[in-house]
């Protein structure tokens, strides 16, 4: 009596020959896919996700091109998020990109650490607390001037260790002065909720004198002044430091200033 496992020579060796090219129809690949084999693990999602969650962010991404079978496994918010923390080590991601291509980059760029501007605070400062490089923090937060800091309750600083982020939560918030969606870490716990979103516009009389005095300062102009470029720039502190700028190369190259 034999067991199920024995086979006879000739099966054992006709599971063993390598397919060719003669073994598929004329113009059909020979590369085993979901789309051409019979291997139904290929198509299992519960084998699908213990293999996807090994993949990078970009290999998952290329894995979802390859049939709906896999696009249903590769694109789900779980395995995506998953793949973009696992780099990290980050504990949570909390809240949803308004865009699905922000899940496309995972790099150490798309994570700052939010620093709540204090009495005292500069952009100097600042580089040297997080032991990062001063144009890094201007650049992220769209700052022309060190005095931009002065119009703002917080700064996005570029984060210089990964470490920082092992078993951390971020929070993805589209901040208007970077202009850009985040994923925001703050050192201090979470996110006061009370704040809301930020706000692009001048919402409040406080905010809009903390505008016009940095713009003053950066001009070097009187309020006045100050005041008509920030109301021509629909509350814009970046258009309205643009605006000036280009009025003053006018009037230097007509002779005026």
């Amino acid at each position: 009596m034999s067991c199920c496992c024995d086979h006879d020579d000739d099966e054992e060796s006709h599971l063993t020959i390598p397919l060719s090219s003669s073994d598929f129809p004329s113009g059909e690949s020979a590369v085993i896919s979901p789309m051409n084999s019979n291997f139904s693990a290929l198509n299992c999602r519960d084998t699908l996700r213990l293999i996807f969650e090994k993949l990078s962010i970009t290999d998952l991404a290329r894995s979802s091109c390859v049939c709906r079978a896999w696009n249903a496994v590769a694109s789900g918010d779980e395995m995506v998020v998953g793949a973009f923390k696992a780099p990290w080590k980050l504990k949570e991601v909390v809240g949803r990109p308004t865009s699905r291509s922000f899940w496309r980059d995972n790099g150490i760029g798309k994570f700052a650490v939010s620093h709540r501007i204090s009495r005292g605070d500069s952009v100097a400062s600042l580089a040297v607390k997080y032991s990062v490089q001063l144009m890094d923090i201007k650049r992220l937060n769209n700052m022309m001037s060190d005095h931009g800091i002065y119009s703002r309750d917080r700064l996005l600083i570029p984060i210089s260790n990964p470490d920082i982020l092992i078993n951390c939560t971020c929070y993805i918030e589209m901040d208007t002065y970077a202009k850009r969606e985040v994923a925001v870490l703050y050192l201090e716990g979470r996110p006061d909720c009370k704040r809301g979103p930020l706000l692009n516009k001048v919402t409040s009389d406080k905010g809009k004198r903390r505008i016009i005095d940095s713009l003053r300062r950066s001009m070097q102009v009187d309020d006045g002044t100050a005041q008509y470029y920030l109301s021509i720039s629909n509350g814009n502190p970046r258009v309205a430091l643009s605006e000036f700028s280009s009025d003053l190369r006018w009037e230097r190259q007509t002779g005026l200033a």
